[in-house]
């Protein structure tokens, strides 16, 4: 396994982690993911370790606690060989500061997910989604007083627009707070938005990504063909109303490329997809998921192995889309982003 810093941060972390939510199957959404459990889990989390997989991600909402709850249980007796990532943002009950990044929701947020994983600190606490409402130096104030504590190692945020997340590190600095160490977003080569300007952010300034839904929320598994329904089992099958929007003949054009790459290269589609991920700019990790032990250890093989650039240039091509103003106007002044430019 390769390790990369997280940012600009001093933690080092794995080139792949494992992704939590398909642990419990709560309710309808969560069981297209998955339902593993606690045994399941634990042996998952072993085959993980095995490979040098040692960041496991999970969040309070998945599965209305259920997953940090499994995942606690799996990790006993491992906690010195593993690093625990959890979010907090979304709705967790009925009442009015039961969701977003108040003082008042996070402290109680953290404490209930620290009661649930069975643990007395989580290593990275990332904001599962921005809160218009709050000033992001409250959140910031909340999320430092958590550190010095002891109770949270290291902060970041996910989901979060360039402008929310700059102002959020401005603020930071200004008054010493902690720096979001992480922002973990979506990108794929199914929807490479996250090139436009956040990957561009998180190199200017130290940001690490943590790649949420890499094989584009199941569609760039090879399961998903020109003239085959998706089939009983998936998330295209099951809910097929959610994730990502994507224009239908891009995927396969996509899908024809990467069934290319795998002919020259012997690896699965998921393992080229998530191969390609590997080498962009600012992604410190990968998270991977998987129902099953035979799931994982293919997942897991993206790693100890690179496309040449001819093949990561036919994946580029394939899978490219004209950006939204402004980048599309900035692009058209390449002396101008000469910085932007460089991978």
């Amino acid at each position: 396994m390769d390790y990369n810093r997280l940012g600009h941060s001093g933690l080092r972390v794995p080139a792949l982690s494992f992704g939590t939510a398909t642990f419990g199957g709560g309710n309808e959404f969560f069981k297209a993911w998955g339902s593993t459990d606690s045994s399941g889990a634990s042996r998952l989390i072993d085959i993980c370790l095995e490979h040098g997989v040692n960041l496991f991600d999970t969040a309070d909402v998945y599965s209305a606690g259920l997953s940090e709850q499994i995942l606690g249980e799996a990790v006993k007796g491992k906690r010195n060989r593993v690093l625990i990532s959890t979010k907090t943002t979304f709705p967790m009950g009925e009442g009015p500061n039961d969701f977003g990044s108040s003082r008042q929701h996070l402290i109680e947020a953290t404490e209930a997910s620290l009661r649930r994983l069975g643990v007395d600190h989580i290593d990275l606490l990332q904001l599962h989604a921005q809160d218009y409402n709050t000033p992001v130096e409250e959140t910031l104030a909340t999320l430092d007083q958590l550190v010095r504590a002891g109770k949270v190692r290291y902060v970041g945020c996910s989901n979060f627009s360039g402008w929310h997340l700059m102002k959020s590190l401005a603020a930071s600095d200004r008054y010493g707070y902690p720096r979001y160490a992480a922002h973990q977003a979506y990108y794929s080569l199914l929807n490479r938005d996250y090139e436009w300007e956040l990957l561009q952010l998180g190199r200017d300034q130290g940001v690490g990504a943590l790649i949420w839904s890499p094989l584009g929320w199941g569609k760039l598994t090879g399961k998903i063909r020109r003239g085959q329904a998706p089939q009983p089992g998936t998330r295209a099958h099951a809910i097929p109303e959610t994730g990502p929007q994507y224009d239908q003949e891009r995927l396969f054009a996509i899908v024809d490329a990467l069934d290319g790459v795998a002919a020259e290269t012997g690896k699965t589609v998921p393992q080229i997809a998530l191969n390609w991920l590997l080498r962009r700019p600012t992604v410190s990790s990968v998270i991977i998921g998987a129902r099953n032990e035979e799931q994982l250890v293919q997942n897991i093989g993206a790693v100890g192995w690179k496309l040449t650039p001819e093949q990561v240039a036919k994946l580029d091509a394939a899978s490219d889309v004209l950006p939204a103003y402004p980048v599309w106007h900035q692009r058209g002044s390449p002396m101008l982003n000469e910085r932007a430019a460089q991978g």
